[in-house]
């Protein structure tokens, strides 16, 4: 790449990532990603978000059927190069033409192919602290990606990791803020209906909680909206 080329992607990528912090939620701090991924990696047509988790995979953000398609299989056979680079430590993998055969990844290939597949990168979602899956860049074209559309994603994927482990803590903080507030509600109420202290109220809770095979945020949240502690007389 040329001086100014170079200049004009780390513009973008700033860009990128002020946009990504903006954003209210984990969904769409993550369906925002694969959309400056099909914007700023040359010959991307479509992106997606992978994670995998006890053999699972989930398709977190996607910009078409294809890359859910496709997650789909990998998922089915256990094989693919987003499959292993949301699993393996390896930060990218690159298929230069699906169109050839893939020794790597035997089965999915052939099913990448019928798909319209040309060629495809994956990408390792991480930070020191989280593995958490893999970007996935499609095109229809074989060939379509080259070494700066490698290093342009690469640098991309890690803007997008942090974005995505900050958007993640953040609701996952806002939810433990939440519950905590319900539970000291539904503690309040219990207190003030049979007077109790509070380690007596939040037993009570809990002991419903037990006897009704029920979470408790589940008996929490029944308490808080109607008074009423399931189970209780």
């Amino acid at each position: 790449m040329t001086g100014e080329e170079v200049e004009e992607y780390a513009k973008n990528l700033a860009q990128m990532a002020r946009d990504l912090l903006a954003q209210d939620s984990v969904q769409k701090t993550l369906d925002r990603i694969v959309e400056h991924a099909v914007s700023l990696i040359d010959g991307c047509e479509a992106a997606g978000i992978m994670a995998v988790q006890n053999g699972s995979i989930q398709t977190l953000a996607a910009t078409s059927d294809v890359v859910r398609a496709s997650d789909r299989i990998q998922g089915d056979v256990g094989e693919g190069p987003c499959f292993d680079a949301a699993r393996v430590p390896q930060e990218v993998y690159r298929i230069a033409d699906m169109t050839e055969t893939v020794e790597r990844w035997p089965r999915y290939a052939p099913e990448a192919r019928k798909l319209g597949v040309g060629s495809m990168m994956g990408f390792l979602l991480y930070t020191e602290e989280d593995n958490l899956g893999a970007l996935d860049i499609y095109s229809s074209r074989p060939n379509a990606f080259s070494k700066a559309s490698e290093d342009i994603g690469w640098m991309l994927a890690s803007h997008a990791a942090v974005a995505f482990s900050s958007a993640r803590t953040h609701a996952q903080l806002h939810a433990a803020m939440e519950s905590r507030h319900s539970i000291g509600e539904a503690i309040g109420i219990v207190m003030e209906r049979y007077k109790l202290d509070e380690d007596q109220a939040f037993a009570v809770l809990r002991k419903s909680s037990q006897d009704r095979n029920v979470k408790l945020r589940e008996i929490v949240r029944t308490v808080t909206e109607t008074g009423e502690i399931p189970g209780a007389r």
